[in-house]
């Protein structure tokens, strides 16, 4: 019985902090939307029937992307997947501001969570939400306040760098850590075997992220910025159409 309250206790706990992730992603997004707002002079609503009817099509498409995810076996162990759902949030956060991209983002996990479970206790699924919007949140800020296509370039620069070093450290701090003690591992070496089998140069939790999460991360981003920086253009009077 008391292996079992064990057991529930850290689940509770986690799925709070997975809550706390979300509602920070959140905060965040409305206090850029509203300084870059203010900055402009502007006033108008966080959400407008535009931005809800099209951050649920983009939500559809984030999720599609995100279910067809694939190993890259040559750079990392098979249990980190790589997908490309993080496109339709960047192109809705550069058309309707941070909070519809982190909206996307959280309408996709909850709707993979509905339709696919999870097959990670939730580890993943937080791992994506909260590194996707470490992409989103620098990328739209920076756009936010400069509208251009350099803002737009300069704003993509700094969410796939932003990511990066984020994902390496939430990894290593966090999310591999939680990731052991929820699945009862009796250590985090057997990660590290499953990375060094690929990078023989890793030797420790620091250098499993470096040579593994690092890469992955920076190469989506990368993908993801140059796919939004080569449609959003032609795609944004079609989106706005009617504002």
């Amino acid at each position: 019985m008391s292996e079992l309250w064990k057991n529930v206790t850290e689940n509770v706990v986690f799925v709070l902090e997975f809550l706390g992730v979300i509602a920070l992603m959140f905060l965040a997004a409305v206090l850029i939307q509203k300084a870059a707002d203010k900055k402009r002079g502007v006033k108008k609503p966080v959400f407008t029937t535009r931005m809800t009817a099209v951050t649920g099509m983009f939500s559809a498409i984030a999720l599609v992307l995100h279910i067809f995810d694939f190993p890259l076996p040559f750079l990392a162990p098979e249990f980190y997947k790589v997908d490309f759902s993080e496109l339709p949030v960047m192109i809705g956060g550069f058309a309707f501001g941070p909070v519809a991209g982190v909206m996307i983002e959280f309408c996709k996990i909850l709707l993979k969570l509905l339709i696919k479970g999870t097959s990670t206790a939730f580890v993943g699924d937080l791992a994506n939400f909260a590194v996707g919007c470490t992409l989103l949140l620098p990328a739209s800020a920076v756009y936010e306040f400069t509208k251009t296509k350099k803002g737009a370039l300069a704003g993509c620069v700094a969410g796939t760098l932003t990511m990066t070093v984020f994902g390496t450290l939430f990894n290593a701090v966090y999310l591999l850590p939680k990731f052991v003690e929820l699945f009862h591992m009796d250590s985090i070496d057997t990660i590290i075997q499953m990375g060094k089998a690929i990078h023989p140069g890793i030797s420790n939790l620091t250098t499993f992220v470096c040579l593994t999460v690092g890469p992955l991360n920076l190469l989506k981003g990368g993908v993801v910025s140059l796919i939004t920086m080569v449609i959003y253009k032609p795609l944004s009077p079609i989106l706005k159409k009617g504002i």
